[in-house]
């Protein structure tokens, strides 16, 4: 199953894959409601007041333990999604944006692959053998996310990763270019914050 969730972020203006249950969070729907079609909406609502008729709702109190997102990715998890989209995640709060990437993290944990769509990236949460297709010329950032991260092999980079350890608190790994079709990294171990760069303004 394939889910999408959308966040009360940064306003999303490209293009969505279609997912096959839709949750929009809050005020997200302010965005999303002429672009995609939405099976539910979720949240504490302190941004949207007004319900649309024919959508389902799934209500939380204001005051509670986690942020639409994570009640949102939660919720599609335990519905069985193997494949989350994010979109409305970045820009507007920077706290709620670093919030959203844990969000990544989490969802890798339970087993499911979940990328967050920005207007000017593609972010994702991997380890082990990750594989990047259909991006030659893009800049791509490979960040340890919560320790060190171990690259044993990497092929088709601009700039080759070889044994290399990129240390926590480092930012070793910025600003690496695909040269070929594809880029296969290997991590032998730790776990990486993946950043393809749509464009750079």
């Amino acid at each position: 199953m394939k889910a999408a969730i959308l966040l009360n972020g940064e306003p999303y203006c490209g293009g969505m894959i279609e997912g096959d249950y839709v949750i929009c969070c809050d005020g997200a729907y302010e965005w999303a409601k002429y672009k995609v079609h939405i099976d539910e909406l979720l949240g504490d609502f302190d941004s949207l007041s007004a319900f649309p008729e024919g959508v389902a709702v799934n209500r939380f109190p204001v005051e509670k333990n986690a942020t639409d997102g994570e009640l949102a990715l939660e919720h599609a998890l335990d519905m069985g999604a193997s494949f989350i989209a994010i979109y409305g995640g970045g820009g507007l709060r920077e706290d709620h944006f670093l919030g959203n990437l844990h969000l990544l993290y989490k969802a890798h944990k339970y087993g499911a692959e979940a990328v967050m769509f920005t207007e000017r990236a593609q972010l994702s949460i991997s380890e082990h053998l990750r594989t990047l297709s259909c991006a030659k010329g893009k800049t791509v950032s490979i960040i340890p996310f919560g320790g060190d991260a171990h690259i044993l092999h990497s092929s088709g980079f601009q700039y080759p990763m070889e044994d290399l350890w990129l240390r926590y608190g480092s930012t070793r790994g910025i600003s690496n270019v695909i040269a070929s079709e594809e880029g296969a990294v290997f991590y032998s171990e730790g776990t990486v914050l993946v950043v393809v760069n749509e464009r750079i303004v």
